[in-house]
C-alpha cells in the first residue's frame, strides 16, 4: 500500500513540474494533480492496452514510434475527464508524456520506490 501511495504522488509531482515545463499543460492545484494522476493511472491500465491492440499495425510500420502518439493520446484524455486539468494540442501532449515518463522515473527512483 506503501508504495502504490508513493507512487501515486509521484505522478502528481511529475504532473505538477510537466505543468510548470510547458505552457499547453495546466493543472489548478495538487488536489487536481492528485485526481489527474489518479484518472491517467486509470487510463494507463484499462485504456492504452485497448489502444495499443488496435494500432499495433500500425505501430509495427513505425517500429513502435506510434506508442508516444498513444501515449498522447491517453494523457488528452485524462485531461478531458479531470476539471483543472487541460493539455493543447496533440504534438505538445505527446511530448508532455515523454517528458512525464523519464520525471517520473526520476522521482520514484529519488524515492526509493521499486518494481518488484
Amino acid at each position: 500500500m506503501r508504495k502504490f501511495i508513493l507512487r501515486w504522488i509521484s505522478m502528481a509531482i511529475s504532473l505538477i513540474i510537466i505543468a510548470r515545463l510547458f505552457d499547453n499543460i495546466y493543472i489548478a492545484g495538487f488536489s487536481t494533480a492528485l485526481w489527474a494522476a489518479a484518472i491517467l493511472g486509470l487510463a494507463n491500465t484499462i485504456i492504452k492496452p485497448i489502444l495499443i491492440i488496435f494500432t499495433l499495425p500500425l505501430n509495427i510500420v513505425t517500429l513502435g514510434l506510434f506508442t508516444f502518439v498513444v501515449n498522447g493520446i491517453i494523457l488528452r484524455l485524462s485531461a478531458a475527464m479531470v476539471s483543472g486539468f487541460s493539455v493543447g494540442g496533440l504534438f505538445g501532449a505527446i511530448l508532455a508524456a515523454i517528458i512525464l515518463s523519464i520525471v517520473n522515473i526520476a522521482i520514484t527512483g529519488f524515492l526509493g520506490v521499486s518494481d518488484d
